[in-house]
């Protein structure tokens, strides 16, 4: 059953060439989590992986700076998360 996630995967990263494929808000792209989960901890844990992604990129997600300099995102469900878990790209933007 996880083939059926994993190879979707495994074509859009022998298809698309980095330079062309959209960026993702999180430090680990969205479809190496999803390979990483189901590869791991299964089809389901892959599934959920992948709603979870799907939910939370993109629209809706803000990225802020406290006081301190340290950058934050707030993702549409809420979660904050802290610069370990944030694309490197949002933080050198921000100096």
């Amino acid at each position: 059953m996880k083939n059926l996630l994993l190879l979707p995967i495994k074509m859009y990263w022998r298809i698309i060439p980095p330079s062309k494929r959209r960026k993702c808000i999180f430090r680990t792209s969205c479809s190496k989590y999803v390979y990483e989960k189901t590869t791991a901890d299964g089809f389901v844990s892959g599934l959920k992986a992948l709603k979870y992604r799907f939910q939370n990129c993109r629209s809706g997600a803000c990225i802020i700076e406290n006081l301190t300099g340290e950058t934050y995102i707030i993702l549409p469900n809420q979660q904050i998360l802290n610069e370990s878990e944030i694309s490197e790209r949002f933080i050198k933007n921000k100096n």
